[in-house]
């Protein structure tokens, strides 16, 4: 969570209100991120940093949907 703390220190820092993170990540996945096990099973959720800069406001995207960004 102390990495997660420091991304959001940092994004606030100098006023990003959209992140590109990787997908799957239990750190960084949004939608879905993979249960930790390293079984390569998926689960409904988001990653501890994706879910603290979602909470905070600042849109999250992965590699996966840039399209929404027009990329």
């Amino acid at each position: 969570m102390e990495g997660a703390k420091k991304t959001l220190g940092i994004a606030k820092a100098i006023g990003i209100k959209k992140a590109i993170l990787k997908s799957k990540s239990p750190s960084c996945g949004c939608g879905l991120i993979y249960d930790g096990t390293f079984s390569g099973n998926l689960i409904r959720g988001n990653g501890l940093t994706a879910g603290l800069l979602i909470k905070n406001n600042i849109e999250v995207y992965t590699e996966s949907n840039l399209d929404m960004l027009g990329i």
